[in-house]
């Protein structure tokens, strides 16, 4: 096996681009009244974020099994950290979004690398275990961002929100350039030939059904969340009354609720079949969505009718995608980049229709956030349930 780098490294890579996501959520109302903008184009500075982040993934991972892991990392981050500089400087919202797109291209990079060189470097089950410790350290930046970024937000105003990523970004390129080895085994590397066998790789995982049995689920766990995160802040805000930093504290409970599940899953995936934790995971996230929607629908107006559900949600998605990653990059394990590259467009791409969708349909009352948190649980189970075959003949 190749050289591992150190952990902390690879949650660095991985949390530059949730921290650069979940910082700007509580900026957007501010938006429209700096830059005369209106809310659904302020909302744009996320949607096209997330379009962004899966438009690179689709690109980074192909493109780190031709010239190496190391390589394309550098310049991802090198791209992050001019497009932050740049939006940080912006005159109109129209710029802003565009700046915010670049910044996603380069961002998801490390999100991307991180999980191929995790693939390069273990065998599935423990693959799986080392993952969900990157992904139980990689919540502190989810954490801590929405609280950041109110506080910065209100002191100093937006572009705050934009310099600090620049910032980050500039000291984990430092720490690439001095830290990370190449992982890609040289073989690897020149297996590959030339664009013509990176995209018929790709193709080849979306011909293989266990690939998209565990990418499909990966992707729809992602966006029960997703629709929480597009549509609590409004929930929150607009329909409860309270403060932004009252969304920030109640985030920050479920960070640690998805720190929790990924604990489950570093301690039990050399031991347990990882289609069961999956399976376990799942099912937790459809039970939450179920009851969120329930309380919102028979309760009286407040914070818990979301956030007790939630706290589950993050749970069970905690448990959930480490397993369902692990287990997506690895069914070609040649093809590791690819397949994370890939896995990680089809999640943002869930994602970004369910902020989307969200942010049309949400009045205040939580009632449209809740419904579209069980829709996409239902479709990670119908996925699951009706794929569980196709997986386990493919694995």
């Amino acid at each position: 096996m190749p050289r591992t780098p150190p952990v902390w490294l690879l949650v660095l890579m991985t949390a530059i681009g949730p921290f650069r996501m979940q910082i700007v959520v509580l900026a957007i109302p501010g938006l429209t009244a700096a830059l005369g903008a209106a809310p659904a184009e302020a909302q744009l500075t996320l949607t096209v974020y997330l379009g962004g982040v899966a438009a690179g993934q689709r690109l980074h991972g192909p493109l780190s099994d031709r010239f190496g892991r190391r390589p394309v990392a550098i310049v991802g981050l090198a791209v992050f950290l001019a497009a932050s500089a740049a939006g940080a400087v912006s005159g109109s919202i129209g710029r802003l979004v565009a700046w915010r797109g670049a910044q996603a291209l380069g961002a998801c990079s490390g999100m991307v690398l991180a999980r191929a060189i995790i693939r390069d470097c273990h065998p599935r089950d423990q693959a799986a275990s080392v993952m969900a410790y990157v992904f139980m350290g990689m919540t502190v930046a989810p954490m801590l961002a929405p609280l950041v970024g109110a506080l910065l937000d209100e002191r100093f105003g937006w572009r705050a929100l934009m310099a600090l990523p620049a910032v980050a970004g500039l000291a984990l390129l430092a720490a690439v350039l001095l830290c990370l080895p190449e992982t890609l085994p040289r073989e690897a590397k020149a297996a590959q030939g030339g664009f013509g066998s990176v995209a018929s790789a790709s193709l080849g995982l979306l011909c293989t059904p266990a690939f998209l049995v565990y990418a499909g689920c990966f992707a729809a766990s992602s966006a029960v969340f997703f629709a929480f995160i597009g549509g609590a802040p409004f929930v929150v805000v607009t329909g409860l009354g309270l403060p932004p930093t009252a969304y920030a504290l109640g985030f920050m409970l479920l960070s640690a609720a998805y720190a929790a599940g990924n604990f489950v899953t570093a301690r039990l995936a050399r031991r347990l079949d990882t289609l069961r934790l999956l399976a376990a995971g799942t099912a937790l996230t459809f039970l939450a969505a179920a009851l969120a929607l329930a309380l919102v629908l028979f309760r009286p107006p407040g914070l818990p009718n979301l956030f007790v559900p939630a706290m589950l949600l993050a749970l069970g998605n905690g448990v959930a995608q480490a397993n369902a990653m692990a287990a997506a990059v690895s069914v070609r394990p040649q093809a590791a980049g690819a397949a994370s590259g890939l896995s990680g467009a089809i999640q943002m791409s869930a994602a970004a229709v369910a902020t989307v969708t969200v942010a049309a349909l949400e009045t205040g009352s939580g009632v449209a956030t809740a419904a579209l948190m069980l829709a996409a649980a239902t479709l990670c189970q119908a996925i699951l349930v009706l794929g569980r075959r196709l997986a386990t003949d493919e694995s």
